[in-house]
């Protein structure tokens, strides 16, 4: 019988039951078949790390979203919201020649981050299900060969679940790295702005995209038209003056206010000059908290710079409509979008402060492995195709990480056993000349203190793929009805043409 999906602890934390793990559980068997076709093993590694590895790569900080933990003697331990300092430490301790590469190691298992302001579910929690794999090559020619590998197996375990996704060029972070990519659901509930071009097949994401100058961000003569946002730097050290074109839509009269730097400059551009401004702080504040020794800083657009300088960035925030910088026809466009996966080129990001060196051809020294990882939000995926996918009525999941592909439901209309033979030739399939047919993996809701109304409400908001209802029809031409609610399908069918009918309305989604 039907069982609940989850269930709700407190704010960023959640339990799966019966219902919600089942989905878990295939989305994590589709994910190993696509590393399995990597080549890749299967380990666990443990939900707790410690902060010297964090501390030895460089990432450990006291503001960070890390969850801590201390036992008794004080250690200083985390929870991991990630394992590169794990794995690489692990390798390191492994492989000594390039003779032992390539190693592709992966896991699906839970993560943790102390969340500032946990929000939509299973989208943004404190604890979270991610699959991560770890990828290890003697050089960098030979890791770009696996990224490009890892790109594949991403695609089509995407298209594995038939939802349109955006594949966008992404910035590294403090991950490390210059070359990764993100893949996206298009959402309205999505927290990031992915920007794709009209023409071509140009995708990025805030922190990449890229216009293309236009006559009207040509180079002035003066740098009296431009406007002038003052900012302070994060370590409080610094004043920034940034310099970008007046919009035509501001009066020259009209003096910017800090609130106007959010509309009118990219300040991901700024902080890819090298200079990191804290942005929440309002510029009539900034003589009261800059020191005596303070230094400034004037970042121009290539615009309004005093200097000829070819490589001076656009500064200027992306519009809707801009030129797209790929192509000469195209105009950039935004979306929402929810992250569900991203893939790194590490390099020795990791490899070199941890000591993960090798002996390699031509060489007398040890040389850093050049690493990937490329992590997949399990428990993100869900949240978002239940966001996407759902109705007035309930949820719709995809065939191939529906709890159950079909449910069975009887009404007084139909016996105990009746119920029993429909399920049986779904799940169990018939013998034919060919073969045994295809089984659909299906639920029986025999509840006798329900009603075939309340039955059928409740298979509608569970979310399976198909129902199938022995109503009249079965009592008077035994046969069933054939619902597909994300389809639009209902039909009548016998029960010999049952599990075709529903393997193919199943095939399509």
């Amino acid at each position: 019988m039907p069982l609940p999906k989850s269930g709700y602890s407190t704010s960023g934390i959640f339990h799966l039951l019966p219902l919600g793990l089942r989905i878990q559980d295939k989305l994590s068997l589709l994910i190993d078949k696509h590393m399995s076709s990597l080549g890749a093993s299967k380990l666990s590694l443990s939900s707790i790390t410690t902060e010297v590895l964090w501390r030895q790569s460089g990432r450990y900080s006291a503001n960070s979203e890390l969850l801590r933990l201390k036992d008794r003697k004080e250690s200083g331990l985390l929870l991991a919201p990630t394992h590169e300092e794990e794995i690489t430490a692990i390798v390191a301790g492994m492989v000594k020649s390039y003779r032992d590469l390539p190693i592709r190691l992966y896991q699906t298992g839970r993560k943790y981050r102390d969340e500032r302001r946990p929000r939509q579910g299973l989208l943004r929690a404190k604890e979270f299900m991610m699959k991560d794999l770890y990828t290890f090559d003697h050089n960098q020619e030979t890791a770009l060969e696996t990224y490009q590998a890892v790109r594949s197996a991403y695609k089509n375990l995407f298209d594995n679940l038939k939802i349109p996704y955006l594949v966008a060029d992404a910035d590294s972070g403090n991950m490390g790295g210059k070359l990764s990519h993100e893949y996206h659901f298009v959402s309205p509930k999505g927290e990031d702005n992915v920007w794709s071009c009209s023409s071509c097949d140009y995708i990025a994401n805030e922190e990449l995209v890229e216009k293309r100058s236009s006559s009207t961000t040509a180079k002035s003569s003066s740098t009296s038209s431009s406007l002038v946002f003052k900012a302070i730097s994060l370590d409080r050290t610094t004043a920034v003056h940034i310099h970008i074109p007046r919009p035509p839509s501001m009066p020259p009269s009209m003096p910017p206010t800090w609130s106007d730097v959010h509309s009118f400059v990219n300040l991901h551009a700024i902080k890819n000059t090298g200079v990191d401004i804290d942005t929440g702080i309002e510029s009539s504040t900034l003589a009261s908290l800059l020191p005596k020794t303070a230094t400034e800083v004037h970042v121009y657009d290539r615009a309004v710079s005093p200097n000829t300088e070819p490589s001076l960035p656009d500064l200027t925030r992306i519009q809707p409509g801009d030129r797209c910088a790929r192509c000469e026809s195209g105009k950039l466009g935004v979306q929402k979008a929810i992250e569900v996966g991203h893939t790194f080129h590490l390099g020795t990001r990791y490899s070199e402060p941890l000591g993960a060196l090798i002996a390699v051809p031509d060489s007398t020294s040890k040389q850093p492995i050049q690493m990937g990882c490329h992590g997949i939000g399990v428990s993100r995926i869900i949240g978002a195709i239940a966001s996407l996918l759902s109705d007035s009525r309930g949820l719709n999941w995809p065939r191939c990480i529906a709890p159950f592909e079909a449910i069975v439901l009887t009404g007084p209309a139909a016996s105990d056993t009746d119920g029993q033979e429909v399920y049986d030739t779904l799940c169990r399939g018939q013998s034919t000349n060919e073969g045994e047919g295809e089984v659909v993996d299906t639920i029986l809701d025999d509840r006798a203190d329900k009603s075939l109304g309340w039955k059928l409400r409740d298979a509608d908001l569970i979310g399976y793929p198909v129902i199938v209802v022995l109503g009249r029809a079965w009592k008077e031409k035994r046969e069933v009805e054939v619902q597909c609610r994300r389809l639009g399908v209902t039909s009548t069918v016998a029960l010999g043409g049952l599990r075709e009918c529903v393997v193919r309305l199943l095939e399509k989604l």
